[in-house]
């Protein structure tokens, strides 16, 4: 992956106010994917004690989004068009990861899928999958 993209991809968590104060991090990226953590505090949970859907469609969402990002032309940058989640168990764990990945990406728009886990008792549970449609901006 060249300087430009990465740089870019950092820019995207750099820059994003409310994801950092989601306490949202990036673990690692890649040409066409992106994986990304979170630390699950009291204010991420709803009021039985998982955390909230809001947080992890947020993780889905920009996880997806930088994965995307890694695959537009130096000048380009990608913004969200439609996402869908689905929740598939309750998360309730200590860590939340997901793993963003491109399907397709055109020239104006990129398909994204993403897989969000949970880590509890020492392994990793899936508890739920997003696909995302992002455009291709200048």
């Amino acid at each position: 992956m060249d300087d430009a993209k990465a740089s870019l991809v950092k820019r995207i968590f750099e820059k994003a106010q409310f994801v950092r104060s989601l306490g949202i991090e990036l673990i690692a990226f890649g040409d066409g994917w992106c994986e990304t953590r979170v630390a699950v505090t009291p204010t991420l949970e709803q009021q039985h004690g998982f955390v909230h859907a809001g947080v992890l469609m947020t993780l889905a969402d920009h996880t997806c989004g930088a994965a995307a990002a890694t695959t537009v032309a130096e000048g380009q940058d990608v913004i969200t068009v439609e996402n869908k989640v689905s929740f598939l168990r309750p998360a309730v764990g200590a860590v939340a990861f997901c793993r963003g990945e491109v399907l397709r990406a055109g020239k104006r728009l990129i398909f994204t899928e993403g897989e969000v886990t949970i880590e509890r008792d020492g392994e990793r549970l899936i508890v739920a999958k997003a696909s995302s449609t992002l455009a291709v901006i200048s």
